[in-house]
């Protein structure tokens, strides 16, 4: 479960965590829906993502260290690719318009 601590708030029920290379690579390539995914990385640096294989769009939320959200991307788009401006520890990829309808943003406190 991911929830917001700030808000008091559930972000997701359920989530899949993928801590090695091949599962930050893969992601929610060739799905055929959406799924909550954190993807866990050893220190904070910059996480660039790619929408390759991916047939939908999703909501982004980069984190902190310390759970603190650093920066957003709303509807990331199929076939396209980001790269945030802040560095961030985790990443956690949404179904689109999580991030809107729990009100999530900028320093807010995670919790999964």
């Amino acid at each position: 479960m991911i929830r917001n601590a700030t808000k008091k708030s559930m972000i997701s029920s359920s989530h899949i965590e993928c801590r090695n290379a091949f599962q930050k690579t893969i992601g929610l390539m060739f799905s055929r829906k959406p799924k909550t995914l954190v993807l866990i990385f050893n220190k904070e640096k910059i996480i660039p993502l790619h929408m390759l294989f991916v047939f939908f769009p999703i909501d982004v939320i980069f984190l902190d260290r310390e759970k603190k959200v650093v920066e957003v991307k709303i509807k990331f788009r199929p076939w396209h690719f980001y790269s945030p401006k802040k560095k961030a520890q985790y990443a956690i990829e949404l179904p689109t318009g999580t991030i809107q309808k729990t009100g999530t943003q900028l320093g807010d406190l995670i919790s999964f």
